[in-house]
């Protein structure tokens, strides 16, 4: 077994952000590595549970982007201590992490990884929408500057236009540069940046059906979601219009919502 060895790499899922939705696997490797390194840049635990975890497991540091990105001293270390790298949610929803796991495959370290509860599988649970009929997620992403990303918004529409519900994530990081400072991106921000993707998409070339769901964007609905997985949870159904004026929490997504079934309408009503 793996974390029976001396040296080697473990990718362990915490999960959503409180102890106790880890599972017994994810904790007891974790005790058991030498170094453990919080991922702390494609999502956050609360301060309070991060000192709970470590309580748990013992001491823990954080990383930011390069150090997952360019891990050579990571996999260096890897080579002689057993390493764990802790990753909210479960780590193998992000390529870079796939890169990782492959590149220590490639340099012959041993690679276990312990799966944890993702946001991917909490949203379709939490809110009551089915799960089958989801398209691709995207990132809504803060403006930097005076570049401003429509893809999201592209992605939002072509499911729509079929459809599918989204899971948009919000962003975290104002600077893009995952170093840190994270400063999540709250409703407010969130309906911000849509008003300035939606400007700059209408200057686009679009067909006939794009330009239509553009024209009604702000009266779509969507489901604000808050802290999924934690104590502090709360979902909020709303439309893009009003996205701005709700209250939301520490870690942020939402549902843009399309085709809704019979059910579904009923368990969407329940958030408004």
């Amino acid at each position: 077994m793996a974390d029976d060895k001396k040296s080697g790499l473990a990718l362990i899922g915490i999960g959503p952000g409180k102890v106790s939705s880890m599972t017994l696997e994810a904790v007891e490797l974790a005790r058991k590595a030498d170094v453990r390194l919080y991922e702390a840049y494609t999502a956050l635990w609360s301060e309070e549970a991060l000192l709970e975890l470590e309580s748990e497991i013992g001491s823990i540091q954080r990383v930011m982007r390069p150090t997952i990105e360019q891990p050579e001293d990571l996999l260096e270390m890897a080579r002689t201590q057993y390493v764990a790298v802790l990753v909210v949610g479960d780590p193998m929803q992000a390529t870079t992490h796939i890169d990782l796991q492959l590149r220590a495959e490639s340099a012959g370290i041993p690679v276990r990884v312990v799966h944890g509860i993702s946001i991917t599988t909490l949203v379709p649970g939490a809110t009551g929408v089915s799960n089958y009929k989801f398209g691709r997620s995207t990132t809504l992403t803060y403006p930097y500057g005076n570049w401003i990303a429509t893809s999201p918004l592209e992605v939002m529409v072509q499911n729509y236009s079929q459809k599918l519900h989204t899971l948009v994530l919000f962003d975290l990081d104002p600077s893009g540069a995952g170093t840190g400072d994270q400063l999540p991106m709250q409703s407010s921000d969130a309906a911000e940046s849509i008003a300035k993707m939606v400007a700059k998409y209408k200057e686009m070339e679009l067909t006939p059906e794009q330009t239509e769901i553009v024209g009604e964007i702000n009266s779509l609905e969507v489901v604000l979601c808050s802290d999924l997985g934690t104590d502090e949870q709360r979902l909020q159904t709303t439309t893009i219009e009003n996205l701005g004026t709700k209250s939301s929490g520490r870690l942020n997504c939402m549902v843009l919502l399309a085709n809704l079934s019979e059910i579904e309408r009923e368990a969407v009503n329940r958030w408004k």
